[in-house]
């Protein structure tokens, strides 16, 4: 059973149909929208500030989401995908975005819908990541439109629901 662990009096909630890996961690101010997975060894961790996730979101393996005390929550649409080993940061990810394996979203950035952040880019502190184009490299920056791309992001958040459903078996 993953740890679902209220903090200070609050409790993590999550929708219909959420997965969660045995060793993944949920913690405090944390609500899920529906048919939202954490995988292995992610840390969904609302202790200082708060997360707000929609629908279909999957946190891949080894994959952080946290916030900063006062200053920073975090807010992410629904189907999004967040990589494995991708840190999400008191940061908002719009709807229909795609964070690379091992890349990092910082403090008050914006990921527009519809884009994505390339695996082990960096988006830095404040900066806005443009919807329906690539952002790539340390720090990221514009790469190109991401063109027939789109159709991708939403199948890989359907696809994670598979995933999950195997599981549950």
């Amino acid at each position: 059973m993953a740890l679902i662990k209220s903090l200070n009096g609050i409790s993590p909630k999550y929708g219909e149909s959420c997965w969660f890996a045995e060793n993944s961690v949920v913690v405090g101010d944390v609500v899920m929208g529906a048919e939202c997975t954490a995988w292995y060894y992610a840390v969904i961790r609302g202790d200082v500030n708060s997360i707000r996730m929609g629908d279909r979101v999957n946190v891949q393996d080894h994959a952080m989401i946290h916030c900063t005390y006062k200053t920073a929550a975090t807010e992410i649409g629904n189907d999004v995908s967040i990589g494995h080993r991708a840190i999400v940061h008191g940061c908002t990810l719009q709807d229909r975005c795609l964070i690379g394996m091992g890349a990092i979203v910082m403090d008050h950035a914006v990921v527009e819908e519809g884009s994505i952040v390339a695996a082990g880019a960096v988006v830095v502190e404040n900066m806005v990541v443009e919807g329906g184009y690539i952002y790539a490299g340390v720090p990221a920056r514009k790469i190109k439109p991401i063109g027939d791309r789109a159709d991708m992001i939403s199948r890989i958040a359907g696809n994670y629901v598979k995933y999950a459903s195997w599981y549950q078996e």
